[in-house]
């Protein structure tokens, strides 16, 4: 009996033992909670090519004066050549600036090497086959040197002698001179002057000067011509019996060559004989 009662006694003692006994709590570390990434696919778009702005020659032209007229008169002051001839000549042989000895050597006159040269030089085919022309640093160079070789050169000597608005007679001695092969050299620089009124140059107030009706004012000799503005439905023949003279007349006065006249063009009507 005795023994029962100690075993039941040793139970209950360790039963209370375990209950009383601290259960230590472990607290786990929360864990990050991971959002599943979810890839949005853009569209892509589409951006077109930029497209060079390609430029008519009329705003070619426009942006060689904006950059060379200042510099032509310059030289115009110091050397007496005639701003228009130098425009002319510069649009002309470095095809406004887009020519390959324009771009690559910053020549806009064509000049060649020619003995005593000792500038830059590159090879480029004209008349033969790769021939020396002349390069510069700057295309300013190239106006300079351009005048520099006209007034420094005897065969160019007599146009000198020409009034400096008178540019018919500059474009036809300059190619008298040898300075251009082309027959009709100097028609294209006449043509090059008139169209872009680049006569307006050779005088003080440069683009704001007189009109090219004042310009043939002031080389005709003769006072008693007239100047004849021409106008739409014109032909030289309808000009010719208005003013009581014959066609040939106003060709031979004029320098045409042919019976191509446009508007706005100034024709020196000869007096009557």
């Amino acid at each position: 009996m005795y023994t029962i009662l100690k075993r039941a006694c040793l139970v209950l003692c360790t039963a209370f033992m375990i209950s009383c006994s601290v259960t230590k709590t472990v607290r786990s570390k929360p864990q990050p909670v991971s959002k599943k990434e979810v890839a949005v696919k853009k569209k892509a778009v589409k951006i077109p090519p930029v497209k060079a702005v390609k430029l008519t020659q009329e705003q070619k032209v426009k942006a060689y004066l904006n950059r060379f007229g200042p510099i032509a008169r310059a030289e115009m002051r110091q050397y007496k050549i005639p701003a228009s001839i130098t425009l002319a000549q510069g649009i002309l042989e470095s095809g406004t600036g887009e020519g390959t000895l324009a771009k690559v050597g910053n020549n806009h006159f064509g000049i060649k090497c020619h003995r005593g040269w000792n500038g830059g030089r590159m090879y480029h085919d004209d008349d033969a086959k790769g021939e020396c022309f002349r390069t510069y640093e700057d295309p300013a160079e190239s106006y300079r040197d351009h005048s520099v070789f006209l007034s420094g050169r005897q065969r160019y000597a007599f146009l000198f002698k020409f009034h400096k608005r008178d540019y018919k007679a500059w474009a036809r001695g300059l190619k008298k001179a040898g300075y251009a092969t082309d027959p009709k050299y100097p028609k294209k620089l006449i043509s090059i002057i008139q169209r872009y009124e680049l006569y307006r140059y050779d005088t003080k107030k440069g683009v704001k000067a007189q009109s090219d009706k004042e310009y043939q004012k002031s080389i005709v000799r003769n006072t008693q011509d007239k100047i004849h503005s021409v106008e739409v439905g014109d032909t030289l023949y309808s000009i010719a019996r208005q003013y009581s003279v014959s066609v040939n007349e106003i060709k031979k006065h004029n320098k045409l060559n042919d019976n191509t006249i446009f508007k706005g063009q100034e024709l020196i009507i000869p007096k009557k004989k």
